[in-house]
């Protein structure tokens, strides 16, 4: 029969290889978003946005930041040339020259040590980690050369585990619903503290 101590080194092992998955595919793309060359050029519903971890002062707590773009439209959309002549197609062959009305960010924010990364910020607040985690707020800039607007979600939501129950870990859907949107704009989502301090940003873009 396994003894405690080898089911606890087991599952201490798992945790780490799903960290390392977790931090290869994360990192690929925030590594793409960073403008180095992304030799997979096909759109997917769902593409991870990158990820941050910070630690709360005074408490010492360490939070990850996960961020994932889901946009169904999307799916099998490729960019096509470089430079001026880039070019979005879809997957049954159309141009796509505005953003799709519908996407979402999810984020998840946990205070599990899933992340085999530095940490990268720190946050003093007088809040509870698992309180923290319940009050975080977001705010979406679209930038389009040099101007740039705030758009408000459609709605926030909290998937998972309710807000009622202590969880060590919290997951948004942020849900926008857009006017005619040229895909040359971009999109940065701001995670806030509930004190309204930064905390990370996730981009989207297109082109």
């Amino acid at each position: 029969m396994m003894n405690s101590g080898n089911k606890r080194e087991k599952l201490r092992a798992k945790r780490v290889t799903l960290g390392l998955i977790w931090a290869a595919v994360l990192s690929t793309s925030f590594l793409a978003t960073a403008g180095l060359p992304n030799h997979d050029s096909t759109f997917r519903w769902a593409t991870p946005a990158g990820y941050d971890v910070l630690v709360l002062k005074p408490t010492g707590a360490q939070v990850s930041l996960l961020g994932l773009i889901e946009c169904a439209e999307l799916e099998g959309a490729q960019q096509v040339n470089e430079g001026i002549e880039s070019r979005i197609i879809a997957a049954d062959g159309h141009a796509i020259t505005h953003f799709p009305r519908n996407f979402s960010f999810r984020v998840t924010a946990s205070l599990r040590k899933t992340l085999l990364a530095p940490v990268t910020t720190q946050i003093n607040t007088s809040d509870d980690p698992l309180d923290f985690l319940l009050k975080l707020k977001f705010t979406l800039k679209a930038y389009n050369g040099m101007e740039m607007r705030v758009i408000e979600p459609e709605s926030v939501q909290m998937i998972g585990v309710p807000a009622e129950v202590p969880f060590d870990e919290r997951i948004y859907r942020i849900n926008f619903n857009l006017d005619q949107t040229p895909v040359t704009e971009r999109f940065v989502l701001e995670v806030m503290s509930p004190e309204g301090e930064r905390l990370t940003r996730f981009h989207f873009d297109l082109l």
